[in-house]
């Protein structure tokens, strides 16, 4: 079912996060009217002022012909989400507020079930009682916990979690699932593979190696480099959003009257994934050709290789055929090309 972003209310939560801002930043772009409220709690698991740096950049695009809200609050406050639908009545939602990260989650559990399962069950309630013609909701590679079918496919069983993030990330899948069929709203969940780039989020493996590497200091590689990512640049996860919001699933009723689930799930990434040695190589290149590191400076002497960490997995890999089937897009941007961006980035802001 098309879904016409000009005209209409758009909601992202997330946004100024990583991803959130981004997908703000090209709607406001391409937009020709509309509304676009954001929604966060600017808290602090990360720098907040990489948060406000995205956000400042949202508003000073918000001068076209579509017009930005920016709303500070908890996703776990029900209240607060359902004043927002009440008096926003958004038509489309995507829901990239989360919390994030593997490590975090066995250090702070309980951020993760407020944010993650009770966040998610408000966005899903006021979904239901103040109807959307889409909800796009972020879910997560982890859910693959440590599968041996690679590339990991969405027809794929996900039901042994390596993490509480990863459970966190399935029980939204499955919640969102259940909502679709009892309330017939459309939803579409997106598996998120490594997304990285400019103005990125620092708890990331490669922005926080590239601050030790400024620093002087040594990264620690796990399972002694025998790890490989499936690396996806922001761009590319946003565009594969932007057309995965224009594409809803199609509403229908099955043979016993009731309606048949309008919920989909897809994975967005390179489908080419990257050892880790291979990764960091490129990104030493690319700080020295920003002048970050001096010529002279050797990878070799900053790496320790060491075995692996409890909820990390050796392998990421998405099988993006589906995307491709449905919307056309497969991710393009390699590497090189990506960490020469962030590395200018980090340059520019870092100095």
């Amino acid at each position: 079912m098309h879904v016409e972003l000009n005209g209409t209310t758009v909601l992202v939560t997330g946004s100024p996060g990583f991803i959130g801002a981004n997908l703000v930043l090209r709607l406001l772009r391409e937009m020709k009217s509309g509304r676009i409220i954001s929604f966060d709690n600017m808290n602090d698991y990360y720098d907040p002022a990489l948060k406000r740096e995205r956000l400042a950049k949202i508003e000073k695009t918000a001068a076209g012909p579509v017009s930005h809200l920016f709303v500070e609050g908890n996703l776990a406050d029900r209240e607060k989400v359902r004043q927002l639908f009440e008096r926003e009545r958004p038509r489309i939602v995507v829901n990239l507020a989360a919390q994030a990260g593997v490590r975090y989650s066995i250090e702070c559990p309980e951020a993760y079930i407020e944010s993650n399962i009770l966040g998610f069950f408000n966005i899903l309630e006021c979904c239901r009682h103040y109807p959307v013609e889409h909800l796009v909701y972020a879910s997560s590679s982890s859910v693959y916990g440590g599968s041996r079918n690679v590339p990991f496919s969405t027809e794929d069983r996900v039901d042994s979690p390596v993490s509480l993030y990863a459970a966190t990330k399935k029980s939204d899948e499955l919640l969102a699932h259940s909502y679709a069929k009892l309330y017939d709203i459309p939803c579409t969940g997106l598996r998120f593979f490594t997304v990285y780039g400019p103005c990125g989020r620092p708890d990331m493996f490669y922005f926080s190696a590239t601050k030790t590497l400024a620093a002087g200091g040594t990264i620690r590689i796990f399972n002694y480099g025998n790890c490989e990512r499936d690396f996806t640049y922001v761009d590319d996860t946003v565009e594969g959003i932007l057309r995965v919001m224009q594409g809803a699933p199609d509403r229908r009723t099955g043979d016993d009257g009731l309606p048949v689930a309008p919920s989909r799930i897809y994975n967005i990434g390179s489908g080419h994934p990257e050892n880790l040695m291979t990764f960091v190589t490129v990104l030493h290149q690319e700080l020295i050709a920003a002048g970050i590191l001096p010529a002279s400076d050797r990878l070799e002497d900053h790496v320790e290789l060491t075995g692996m960490q409890p909820g990390d997995v050796p392998v990421t890999c998405a099988d993006c055929t589906p995307l491709k089937r449905d919307f056309g897009f497969t991710p393009t941007i390699g590497i090189r090309e990506g960490l020469r961006q962030f590395a200018r980035w980090y340059k520019a802001y870092y100095g």
